[in-house]
Protein backbone atom coordinates (compact mmCIF):
# COMPACT_ATOMS: atom_id res chain seq x y z
CA UNK A 1 0.00 0.00 0.00
CA UNK A 2 3.11 2.68 1.20
CA UNK A 3 4.22 1.76 -2.31
CA UNK A 4 1.08 2.59 -4.17
CA UNK A 5 1.18 5.76 -2.26
CA UNK A 6 4.54 6.62 -2.96
CA UNK A 7 3.69 5.98 -6.61
CA UNK A 8 0.91 8.12 -6.81
CA UNK A 9 3.21 10.92 -4.87
CA UNK A 10 6.48 10.92 -7.18
CA UNK A 11 3.52 11.36 -10.24
CA UNK A 12 1.91 13.98 -8.85
CA UNK A 13 5.14 15.98 -8.53
CA UNK A 14 6.21 14.67 -11.54
CA UNK A 15 2.75 16.46 -13.13
CA UNK A 16 3.05 19.26 -11.00
CA UNK A 17 6.49 20.09 -12.23
CA UNK A 18 5.11 19.62 -15.92
CA UNK A 19 2.23 21.70 -15.35
CA UNK A 20 4.59 24.69 -13.79
CA UNK A 21 6.50 23.83 -17.42
CA UNK A 22 3.88 24.05 -19.13
CA UNK A 23 2.44 27.02 -17.45
CA UNK A 24 5.84 29.09 -18.00
CA UNK A 25 6.37 28.10 -21.47
CA UNK A 26 2.21 29.59 -22.26
CA UNK A 27 3.65 32.58 -20.22
CA UNK A 28 6.58 32.72 -23.02
CA UNK A 29 4.12 32.28 -25.56
CA UNK A 30 1.86 35.43 -24.66
CA UNK A 31 4.73 37.60 -24.29
CA UNK A 32 6.07 36.88 -27.87
CA UNK A 33 2.32 36.78 -29.26
CA UNK A 34 1.38 40.29 -27.26
CA UNK A 35 4.40 41.83 -28.50
CA UNK A 36 4.73 41.28 -31.62
CA UNK A 37 0.84 42.15 -31.85
CA UNK A 38 1.90 45.68 -29.80
CA UNK A 39 4.82 45.96 -32.75
CA UNK A 40 2.10 45.07 -35.49
CA UNK A 41 0.02 47.99 -33.98
CA UNK A 42 3.24 50.90 -34.01
CA UNK A 43 4.30 49.61 -37.72
CA UNK A 44 0.68 50.01 -39.30
CA UNK A 45 1.54 53.63 -40.01
CA UNK A 46 4.42 52.56 -41.98
CA UNK A 47 2.43 50.12 -44.24
CA UNK A 48 4.66 47.09 -43.45
CA UNK A 49 4.12 43.82 -41.20
CA UNK A 50 6.12 43.11 -37.84
CA UNK A 51 7.95 40.02 -39.66
CA UNK A 52 8.95 42.48 -43.13
CA UNK A 53 10.05 44.50 -40.31
CA UNK A 54 12.13 41.92 -38.76
CA UNK A 55 13.37 40.46 -42.47
CA UNK A 56 14.58 43.95 -42.92
CA UNK A 57 16.64 44.29 -39.46
CA UNK A 58 18.32 41.22 -41.09
CA UNK A 59 19.02 42.24 -44.15
CA UNK A 60 20.70 45.61 -43.03
CA UNK A 61 22.49 43.25 -40.68
CA UNK A 62 23.84 40.26 -43.08
CA UNK A 63 24.28 42.70 -45.61
CA UNK A 64 25.38 42.21 -49.33
CA UNK A 65 25.43 38.65 -48.44
CA UNK A 66 21.87 38.20 -47.80
CA UNK A 67 20.07 35.07 -49.82
CA UNK A 68 16.89 34.22 -49.08
CA UNK A 69 18.14 30.77 -47.01
CA UNK A 70 20.55 32.63 -44.99
CA UNK A 71 17.50 34.88 -44.30
CA UNK A 72 15.40 31.58 -43.49
CA UNK A 73 18.39 30.31 -41.18
CA UNK A 74 18.07 33.67 -38.62
CA UNK A 75 14.47 33.35 -38.59
CA UNK A 76 14.13 29.39 -38.20
CA UNK A 77 11.80 29.15 -40.95
CA UNK A 78 10.87 27.52 -44.01
CA UNK A 79 13.25 28.17 -47.03
CA UNK A 80 9.80 28.54 -49.22
CA UNK A 81 7.78 30.63 -46.41
CA UNK A 82 10.74 33.05 -46.54
CA UNK A 83 10.62 33.27 -50.40
CA UNK A 84 6.93 34.05 -50.25
CA UNK A 85 7.60 36.62 -48.16
CA UNK A 86 10.73 37.91 -50.05
CA UNK A 87 8.38 37.44 -53.39
CA UNK A 88 5.54 40.04 -51.54
CA UNK A 89 8.18 42.49 -49.92
CA UNK A 90 9.66 42.51 -53.53
CA UNK A 91 6.21 43.57 -55.41
CA UNK A 92 6.07 46.27 -52.63
CA UNK A 93 8.94 47.85 -53.78
CA UNK A 94 10.66 46.85 -50.01
CA UNK A 95 13.36 44.71 -51.77
CA UNK A 96 15.34 43.33 -54.93
CA UNK A 97 16.03 40.31 -56.00
CA UNK A 98 19.81 40.77 -57.55
CA UNK A 99 21.64 37.64 -59.36
CA UNK A 100 24.68 36.91 -57.80
CA UNK A 101 27.45 37.46 -60.61
CA UNK A 102 29.59 34.69 -59.68
CA UNK A 103 27.05 32.30 -59.17
CA UNK A 104 24.06 32.50 -61.55
CA UNK A 105 22.15 30.14 -59.42
CA UNK A 106 22.23 32.36 -56.49
CA UNK A 107 20.06 35.28 -56.02
CA UNK A 108 20.71 38.08 -53.02
CA UNK A 109 18.37 40.42 -51.43
CA UNK A 110 19.11 43.92 -51.33
CA UNK A 111 16.94 46.89 -49.66
CA UNK A 112 15.20 49.05 -52.26
CA UNK A 113 15.18 52.88 -51.35
CA UNK A 114 11.60 52.27 -50.08
CA UNK A 115 12.88 49.34 -48.36
CA UNK A 116 15.45 52.00 -46.58
CA UNK A 117 13.09 53.86 -45.56
CA UNK A 118 10.83 51.43 -43.94
CA UNK A 119 13.91 50.20 -42.20
CA UNK A 120 14.47 53.46 -40.74
CA UNK A 121 11.08 53.88 -39.26
CA UNK A 122 11.51 50.40 -37.95
CA UNK A 123 14.44 51.54 -36.14
CA UNK A 124 12.54 54.16 -33.83
CA UNK A 125 11.40 50.75 -32.09
CA UNK A 126 9.55 53.80 -29.51
CA UNK A 127 7.26 50.03 -28.31
CA UNK A 128 10.25 48.09 -28.12
CA UNK A 129 12.43 50.19 -26.06
CA UNK A 130 9.41 51.02 -23.86
CA UNK A 131 8.86 47.79 -23.21
CA UNK A 132 12.47 46.71 -22.59
CA UNK A 133 12.86 49.47 -20.31
CA UNK A 134 10.55 48.00 -17.84
CA UNK A 135 13.56 45.48 -16.97
CA UNK A 136 16.87 46.68 -15.04
CA UNK A 137 19.47 45.93 -16.68
CA UNK A 138 20.40 42.87 -14.91
CA UNK A 139 16.60 41.50 -15.73
CA UNK A 140 17.59 42.08 -19.28
CA UNK A 141 20.71 40.01 -18.74
CA UNK A 142 18.88 37.48 -17.36
CA UNK A 143 16.45 37.30 -19.95
CA UNK A 144 18.82 37.07 -23.09
CA UNK A 145 20.63 34.48 -21.35
CA UNK A 146 17.57 32.40 -20.69
CA UNK A 147 16.05 33.01 -23.90
CA UNK A 148 19.25 32.49 -25.81
CA UNK A 149 19.24 29.14 -23.38
CA UNK A 150 15.75 28.11 -24.55
CA UNK A 151 16.74 28.85 -28.50
CA UNK A 152 19.87 26.86 -28.29
CA UNK A 153 18.02 23.74 -26.69
CA UNK A 154 14.89 23.96 -29.28
CA UNK A 155 18.04 24.20 -31.71
CA UNK A 156 19.94 20.84 -30.40
CA UNK A 157 16.24 19.34 -30.76
CA UNK A 158 15.55 19.94 -34.31
CA UNK A 159 19.20 18.73 -35.49
CA UNK A 160 20.46 22.49 -36.20
CA UNK A 161 23.97 22.81 -35.61
CA UNK A 162 24.58 26.30 -37.03
CA UNK A 163 22.96 29.16 -35.31
CA UNK A 164 22.94 32.79 -36.30
CA UNK A 165 24.84 35.16 -34.43
CA UNK A 166 23.23 39.17 -34.04
CA UNK A 167 25.10 41.78 -34.91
Amino acid sequence: MRTVNSRKENTMQDSSSADKDHELWVLVCQACHAALRARQKELNQYGISAMQGVVLFIIQAIGSKATPAEISRWLFREPHSVSGMLNRMEKQGLVRKVKDLDRKNLVRIAITEKGQDAYYETTKRGLIHKMMSSLSEEQRHQLRWSLETLRDEALKELGVERKPSFP
